[in-house]
C-alpha cells in the first residue's frame, strides 16, 4: 500500500513552486531524454525508463536547483557573490549559474573530489578551494568562509528554491510517461528526491517513490529506517555524488513524509550497473547516477512483471581513472580477462613453449612480466605473470586444463 500523502505535500514544496521553477530554468537547462531501456527491461522483466540527467548541461541534474536559487537572489546578494560546498555536480551547477548572471562564485570541494569535477568547475569560472575529507567537512568550512567573506551560501539540498528546481526532473518524467508505477531516485543530501517526490505526490500520489543510498554512505538509509537522525562516522563509496556523512533533519522529515522506501546498494552492484549502462545502453554515468539501475539489476525491491519503472540517472561526471578501474574489474568478473602467475624452468625456449600452449588455447596475451630474481623462487625457476583476454568461463577453464595437462604450476589472481 502507498502512503496517504496527499494531505502532507503542502508542507514541503508546492507544485506551483516547481512549475514556476520549470518556467524559470527552461531557457537554460536541458530537458533531458526519458527513454525506454530495452535490454535492461528484458533482463528484469519490467519496463524500465531512464531519465538521462547525465546528458544535462553540466553533466548532472544539480544545475536545475542551483540556477533556480541564484536567479531568485536580490541584486545586492548577486553583487556580493556566492559560495557553495560540493563534491562536484552542485559545484558545476553553481559555477555555470553564477557565470550566467555575471557574479563571483567560490566552491569548497573535498580534497578527494575527482579531477574531472574540479577542472570542470574551474572551467566555468568559479574559484575552487579543496578542503576536508568528505562533503560534510567541506560544508562546514564553506559556511565559515561565507560568513567571513560576506558571500551568499547556496545550499546543495536544504533550500526550497534548490529543491523546487530539482523537482522539475519529476515534472518532466510525468510529462513524458503518464502511467509510471515506480520512480527510483539516488539520495545524497535528499534534495533531489524531496523535489521529485513533492511533484509526483501532488500530481499522482499512487506513483511509488523509492530512494537509493550507497552502502558506503548509509546515513539516510539508517535514519529513514529508524525514523530519527543516525549520522555515519565516515563514508567510503565510488558513488562520490551521494557520499554524505550527516543527515539533513529537514530533508529526513520530508523523505519520511513523501517517500515509500529507501534501499541500499553496494559498490560492487553500482560498478556492475555502470559497466552495464556503458556496454549495453551506450550511456556513461557516474556511481551515484547508476544506483537506481543497480537496484533494478540486483532486484533490491519488489516489482511486478511489466511494471513501469522510471530511473533517474542523476549524473555522468565520472572520473576517467575510476571508470578504467570499473572496466578492468568488470572484465575479470565476467571472465573476459584473467591474470595467471605461472612458474616455469628458467631456460631457453621455456617461455616460447608456454606461449605456444596459450596460442593453441586461443588465448590472447595482452601483458607479460618475467621475474627470476624473487627470493620466493627456487634457483633455476622463473615466475611469469600473464594477463590474457578470454572468451568466458568455459574458455578460462579450458586454458587452466591445458596448463595442468602440461605440468605447469600456476595460480590465478582474482
Amino acid at each position: 500500500m502507498f502512503k496517504d500523502r496527499a494531505s502532507k505535500v503542502d508542507k514541503v514544496i508546492e507544485l506551483s513552486e516547481i512549475v514556476q521553477a520549470k518556467r524559470l530554468i527552461s531557457d537554460v537547462v536541458t530537458k533531458t531524454p526519458f527513454v525506454f531501456a530495452p535490454l535492461l527491461s528484458e533482463k528484469v522483466d519490467a519496463n524500465i525508463f531512464l531519465k538521462n540527467e547525465n546528458l544535462q548541461l553540466t553533466g548532472a541534474y544539480k544545475i536545475r536547483g542551483a540556477f533556480n536559487k541564484i536567479a531568485s537572489l536580490s541584486d545586492e546578494e548577486k553583487q556580493r557573490g556566492v559560495v557553495a560546498a560540493s563534491a562536484g555536480n552542485h559545484a558545476q551547477g553553481v559555477g555555470y549559474s553564477a557565470r550566467h548572471f555575471g557574479i563571483k562564485a567560490v566552491i569548497i570541494m573535498p580534497e578527494a573530489t575527482p579531477l574531472l569535477k574540479v577542472t570542470g568547475t574551474k572551467d566555468l569560472g568559479a574559484d575552487v578551494i579543496l578542503h576536508g575529507d568528505n562533503y560534510d567537512e567541506a560544508y562546514e568550512f564553506a559556511l565559515k568562509y561565507a560568513k567571513e567573506n560576506n558571500l551568499t551560501f547556496i545550499h546543495p539540498f536544504e533550500d526550497k528554491k534548490v529543491i523546487a528546481g530539482q523537482g522539475t526532473v519529476g515534472l518532466e518524467m510525468l510529462d513524458e510517461i503518464n502511467n509510471l508505477n515506480t520512480i527510483l531516485v539516488p539520495i545524497g543530501g535528499g534534495g533531489l528526491i524531496t523535489g521529485i517526490a513533492s511533484a509526483v505526490n501532488q500530481i499522482d500520489p499512487n506513483v511509488r517513490v523509492i530512494g537509493i543510498v550507497s552502502k558506503g554512505a548509509p546515513a539516510m538509509y539508517n535514519s529513514f529506517k529508524a525514523k530519527t537522525i543516525l549520522n555515519s562516522k565516515g563514508v567510503r563509496t565510488i558513488a562520490d555524488g551521494i557520499a554524505v556523512r550527516d543527515v539533513s533533519a529537514q530533508n529526513l522529515k520530508n523523505i519520511l513524509e513523501l517517500v515509500d522506501d529507501v534501499i541500499l546498494v553496494d559498490d560492487e552492484e553500482i560498478a556492475t550497473a555502470v559497466l552495464f549502462l556503458m556496454e549495453k545502453q551506450k550511456i556513461i554515468v557516474e556511481g551515484a547516477g547508476a544506483t537506481g539501475v543497480a537496484a533494478v539489476m540486483h532486484k533490491k525491491f519488489d516489482f511486478k512483471k511489466d511494471e513501469n519503472i522510471g530511473v533517474v540517472l542523476s549524473g555522468g561526471n565520472i572520473d576517467v581513472g575510476m571508470l578504467s578501474v570499473i572496466i578492468e574489474k568488470g572484465l575479470v568478473k565476467s571472465h573476459r580477462k584473467m591474470k595467471l602467475l605461472i612458474t616455469l624452468i628458467d631456460k631457453p625456449g621455456a617461455l616460447m613453449y608456454l606461449t605456444d600452449i596459450l596460442r593453441d588455447a586461443n588465448a590472447n596475451i595482452i601483458q607479460i612480466d618475467y621475474d627470476r630474481t624473487s627470493t620466493k623462487l627456487a634457483y633455476g625457476d622463473a615466475k611469469i605473470t600473464m594477463v590474457l583476454e578470454t572468451k568466458g568461463d568455459e574458455h578460462q577453464t579450458h586454458i587452466k586444463e591445458m596448463l595442468n595437462n602440461n605440468g605447469y604450476l600456476f595460480e590465478e589472481e582474482i
